[in-house]
């Protein structure tokens, strides 16, 4: 049954390329004014996904439904609801920003003062007669994010919108996003390998790899109430050699690197489990180096579904 209430359906999707499974079977669906996170490594099916809701690639299987529509006899019509920004973004170099922007809104016979309002929405006012050729690779993609916008879509495509571009203009891009989450009703699916940046600037957020979805839901959802306990990390001083770390005290989920002398645990209640990680430690004849508390994080839920991190 179609859920009428969602801006973008996605149901039961396959897409195959060669021997390569790109996406397996994925569902999912997207509210109006809901920003939404694909978070995974490259290679997780992320970009697959977001080309053949936006109409780029066709599903082999499966069903993609915008605003309730397929894009089969519809595209036109979709394509003027849908901004979108790819991984690369190719311009016309002996443009000015003016231009490029103008050419753009002709697409969607949109006039001048649209061009005005988007050069200010993505902070290029004073960039306007300056040729893209000219541009900091941070004042390129705001001028692809004003591209994307430049239509007052009711869906926004980005797709690792801020690969590549130091902190400083990845901040500037969230900036704006948040600003357009606060006073539009715009729905967004964002790609990233970023957990920041999808926690940041997303209420809902879909872990992916290896083409299917490993787990969805708020942050809180997904890290559990109060971030589902605190990360220690420690390094030891030096270990005897008939050192067993599955001797660790079951009651702590301890990962150990021989190697570099390190552990990770999760404390989900630090007032019980820490004096029972500092008594075996005392039991067994080893001396703490370092021992540091921070929040768990997605990055850390997705070591402990795949062992690996996002940004391998």
């Amino acid at each position: 049954m179609i859920n009428t209430d969602a801006v973008i359906e996605v149901r039961e999707v396959y897409k195959a390329f060669k021997t390569v499974r790109a996406v397996n079977g994925i569902s999912i669906h997207i509210d109006r004014g809901q920003f939404v996170a694909l978070l995974g490594p490259n290679g997780a099916g992320k970009t697959t996904l977001v080309e053949m809701i936006e109409g780029i690639q066709k599903p082999d299987n499966g069903e993609i439904l915008i605003m309730g529509k397929k894009w089969a006899g519809h595209a036109d019509e979709l394509h003027r609801l849908i901004g979108l920004s790819l991984q690369e973004t190719r311009f016309i170099e002996k443009l000015t920003v003016r231009e490029t922007l103008k050419l753009f809104a002709s697409f969607y016979e949109r006039n001048d003062s649209r061009v005005a309002e988007i050069m200010k929405t993505v902070g290029l006012e004073e960039k306007s007669r300056s040729y893209v050729v000219n541009l900091s690779g941070g004042q390129r993609q705001r001028l692809a994010l004003g591209i994307a916008l430049i239509n007052d879509p009711k869906i926004l495509l980005l797709d690792e919108p801020t690969t590549g571009l130091d902190p400083n203009a990845r901040r500037e891009i969230w900036h704006i996003l948040t600003d357009l989450k606060q006073t539009t009703q715009t729905s967004l699916i964002l790609t990233t390998h970023y957990m920041e940046e999808a926690e940041q600037l997303c209420d809902y957020i879909i872990i992916m790899d290896q083409g299917k979805i490993l787990k969805e839901g708020t942050t809180s959802q997904l890290l559990g109430e109060n971030g589902a306990g605190r990360i220690v990390e420690f390094t030891l001083e030096e270990i005897p050699e008939n050192f067993n770390t599955g001797d660790f005290p079951e009651t702590i989920a301890i990962r150990w690197s021989p190697e570099n002398k390190k552990g990770t645990a999760v404390f989900n209640r630090v007032e019980n489990e820490l004096p029972e990680f500092i008594s075996y430690l005392a039991a067994h004849n080893l001396h703490l180096k370092n021992l540091e508390f921070r929040r768990r994080t997605l990055d850390d839920l997705f070591i402990s579904m795949t062992g690996r991190r996002l940004d391998e």
